[in-house]
């Protein structure tokens, strides 16, 4: 069985967004995942090929003045009329760092990836507020479940 590639394209800006992209990779790869590849491409240097290789996607942003980062919306500029047609359809999930509520950043997020019509495997995961431990390990289960997810061929 060839290997599926789980792709990251996340902002991690400080310490505790780090920490959040250092969970997903560790849940993404788990023992119990035999035949999934995961790599961590920040978003000023993720690539349209990189999307065009992925089986899936994990994006991560902070919340940035009610918007999602200037880094991830690089991203987007860059990579969506590059992808649009071969990509339709690409598993993808979302978390966003949000010091106040977050809904501006998934909406903006949301309406992005229904143009590149992109399936989502869960509803973005929103972490709210201050900063609290319980972040990291919600942030390893995603990358668990991404991966469990083409490990095992649902997505």
């Amino acid at each position: 069985m060839a290997r599926k590639q789980l792709l990251v394209v996340a902002h991690a800006p400080s310490d505790n967004t780090r920490k959040l992209v250092d969970a997903v990779l560790r849940g993404a790869t788990s023992p119990d995942i035999e035949n999934v590849s995961t790599r961590w491409v920040a978003p000023l240097q993720a690539t349209p090929e990189d999307v065009l290789q992925a089986d899936a996607i994990i994006l991560g942003t902070t919340e940035n003045l009610g918007y999602m980062s200037g880094a991830l919306k690089d991203f987007f500029d860059r990579c969506y009329y590059p992808v649009l047609e071969q990509q339709q359809g690409l598993p993808c999930a979302l978390y966003i760092r949000a010091g106040m509520d977050g809904t501006g950043t998934r909406r903006a997020i949301e309406s992005i990836v229904t143009g590149l019509r992109w399936s989502w495997a869960r509803d973005p995961l929103v972490l709210r507020g201050d900063w609290k431990p319980e972040f990291v390990d919600e942030a390893e289960e995603l990358g668990l479940y991404m991966a469990a997810g083409l490990d095992s061929g649902i997505f």
